[in-house]
C-alpha cells in the first residue's frame, strides 16, 4: 500500500487511485423494474447499446475493490447515482443509501480512501433530459446533496460535486452526442452551464454546512478553449483573488489572454475555434478589431450569470479546494477528421475523432500543470481523470494506430506528474481512468480498463480479466509503479 509520508516520491497525503462511475460499472438502470436516468429513452430507442449489466459494482463491489487495492493505490473514485437513490419524484431509496454507506466501509476496509462524485453525468428520468436547463436544477441538485452527505460523511471527506460541466453542456447542447441530444444551441449550452457551476457552488455549501473539514472541488475536461474550461475555474476562484464583480468581465480577458500566451495555438483551425467561442462567451467585453466586434454582436446572447451571485454570495470565498481536471487531449482543433479516415478496425466516416485516436501527451500534462499551479497559486491540483482507450469491436481487439500500450501510458504520465513536483507544482491528486472497462456513454467498444472485462462469459455474461483488453498486464504495471513512488526509486520512470 502506498505511503507517501514513508520517503518516497510523493508527497504526504497524495491521493494515487483509480477512478469508475456509477452508472458506468454499477449495471442495473433503465431496464423493467429498474431505476431508470436521463438515458432511458435513447437506450430503449435503440439510439445507444443499453448499458445492461456494465460491470455487475453494484452486486458485487468486492471485486473491484479488491483489485483496486492489489494495485497498492490509497484511493477509489466512485460515484452515488441520484437516480438510484430517487428513483420516482418524492421517493426516496433509504436502503440504496445505505448500500452506497456499506460500499464506501468496504473500501475504508481495503485502504482506499473514497473519492465520491455526486453527479457523474446522470440524473433520474422524470426530471426530464433538458433538467440542467431549467432554472431551478442548482437547487434541486444541491437538496439531494444535503440529503446524501450527511449518511456518507462518516467514510468520506473527499468530494467531487459536478463530473465534466464543460463536456455535460458541450456534448448535450453543441454535439448532441448525449441526451438530449441538442446541436448548436449555444445560448443554451451557456445557460446548462452557468446551472452547473452554481449547482457545484450551492452543493460546496451544503457539504461544507455538514463537513467543515472536507475537500470539494469540481472537474472540467481540460481544453485549449479557454471559455470551454479555464473560465469555468476562474468564475469559483476570482473573488478569493481579490476581483470584484465590476471587474470581473476584463479580468476575464486579461486570463483569457493568458491561457492563450502559455497555450498558443498552432493552426488556423484552432484560431477560428477560440475565437468563436470567445465571441458567444457570456463573459469579458473585448473583441479584437471591428470584424470580431461585428461577429460577437452577431452571436452572443444574453446568458444567464447566477453562478457570480453565488460566488459573491458564498461564506467562502473560494467555494473550491482543488483545481481538478481530467487530462486527456485539450487540443481542440485536433478532434475533428475528414470522414473515411483510417482509424483502428478499418476507415471511419465520422467528421470527429474516435476516442481511441486520442493521442498521448505526457510532457503537455506537465505543462498543463505547471501553468493551472501558476493561475491559482497556493490551491492543490487534481489530475481527477487521465487514461487511454483502445478498441474491441465485436469481441476483437484492435490495437491504436500509434502503438501505444497502457503500461507505458501510465509510466509515462506519471513520470510526468513527478516532473510537475519536482517544479514546485502542487499536484495533490491523481486517478487513472478507470479501473475497468465500462460503459463509455451508449457503447462498450472503447475500452479504457486497466483491467479488461470479458463480456462473453461468466454467469451474468461478464467476466473480469487479468490483462488490460489487449493482453497486456497494465495491473502489474501500474502495481510496479506504485512501489517505485513508494520507496522512491525514480529509475523506473526514466526507462525508454
Amino acid at each position: 500500500m502506498l505511503d507517501a509520508a514513508s520517503g518516497g516520491l510523493l508527497p504526504e497525503g497524495f491521493l494515487l487511485g483509480v477512478a469508475t462511475a456509477g452508472f458506468q460499472v454499477e449495471g442495473g438502470y433503465n431496464g423493467p423494474g429498474e431505476p431508470a436516468n436521463n438515458w432511458v429513452g435513447w437506450e430503449r430507442s435503440g439510439r445507444v447499446e443499453p448499458s445492461g449489466v456494465a460491470c455487475d459494482f453494484w452486486r458485487q463491489p468486492e471485486e473491484a475493490l479488491d483489485r483496486a487495492a492489489s494495485l497498492g493505490c490509497n484511493t477509489f473514485r466512485l460515484s452515488v447515482e441520484w437516480s438510484r437513490l430517487e428513483p420516482a419524484d418524492g421517493e426516496f431509496d433509504t436502503s440504496a443509501l445505505d448500500r452506497y454507506a456499506e460500499i464506501l466501509d468496504m473500501c475504508a476496509e481495503r485502504g482506499l480512501a473514497p473519492v465520491v462524485t455526486l453527479h457523474h453525468f446522470t440524473h433520474p428520468w422524470f426530471l426530464g433530459e433538458e433538467f440542467w436547463l431549467t432554472p431551478g436544477s442548482p437547487d434541486r441538485f444541491a437538496e439531494h446533496v444535503a440529503k446524501v452527505v450527511p449518511r456518507l460523511a462518516r467514510v468520506c471527506r473527499h468530494w467531487v460535486t459536478i463530473n465534466e460541466p464543460n463536456i455535460l453542456a458541450l456534448m448535450g447542447w453543441i454535439e448532441g452526442a448525449t441526451p438530449p441530444g441538442r446541436r448548436v444551441a449555444a445560448a443554451d449550452a451557456w445557460a446548462v452551464a452557468d446551472n452547473l457551476l452554481t449547482a457545484h457552488v450551492l452543493a460546496y455549501e451544503a457539504i461544507k454546512d455538514y463537513q467543515p473539514e472536507a475537500t470539494v472541488t469540481t472537474n472540467t475536461s481540460a481544453s485549449s478553449l479557454y471559455d470551454y474550461d479555464r473560465l469555468l475555474v476562474d468564475l469559483l476562484c476570482a473573488r478569493s483573488l481579490g476581483i470584484g464583480r465590476d471587474e470581473l468581465d476584463a479580468w476575464v480577458d486579461e486570463r483569457r489572454a493568458l491561457h492563450n500566451f502559455a497555450f498558443p495555438p498552432h493552426n488556423a483551425g484552432e484560431l477560428s475555434l477560440r475565437a468563436l467561442f470567445a465571441a458567444v462567451s457570456p463573459y469579458g467585453g473585448s473583441a479584437n478589431g471591428r470584424a470580431g466586434k461585428l461577429v460577437r454582436s452577431r452571436l452572443r446572447r444574453p446568458s444567464p450569470r447566477r453562478v457570480v451571485d453565488a460566488v459573491y454570495n458564498s461564506q467562502h470565498p473560494r467555494p473550491l479546494d482543488s483545481v481538478g481536471f481530467d487530462w486527456y487531449d485539450p487540443v481542440a482543433s485536433r478532434a475533428t477528421r475528414w470522414p473515411g479516415h483510417k482509424t483502428s478496425g478499418g476507415r471511419s466516416w465520422e467528421p470527429s475523432r474516435a476516442i481511441w485516436d486520442v493521442p498521448a501527451n505526457p510532457a503537455g500534462l506537465e505543462a498543463w500543470c505547471s501553468d493551472q499551479g501558476a493561475l491559482t497559486p497556493g490551491v492543490p491540483l487534481w489530475v481527477v481523470e487521465n487514461g487511454m482507450a483502445t478498441l474491441v469491436r465485436n469481441g476483437r481487439a484492435y490495437p491504436r494506430l500509434d502503438g501505444l500500450d497502457r503500461p507505458r501510458y501510465l509510466r509515462t504520465h506519471l513520470g510526468a506528474l513527478l516532473d510537475a513536483l519536482d517544479r514546485g507544482v502542487p499536484v495533490a491528486a491523481y486517478l487513472h481512468w478507470s479501473l475497468v472497462d465500462n460503459y463509455e456513454w451508449g457503447s462498450y467498444e472503447p475500452r479504457l480498463g486497466i483491467f479488461g472485462m470479458d463480456r462473453g462469459s461468466g454467469p451474468r455474461g461478464v467476466r473480469w480479466m487479468d490483462t488490460d483488453a489487449d493482453g497486456r498486464d497494465s495491473a502489474g504495471a501500474y502495481r510496479r509503479l506504485v512501489e517505485a513512488l513508494a520507496r522512491g526509486d525514480r529509475s523506473v520512470f526514466e526507462a525508454d
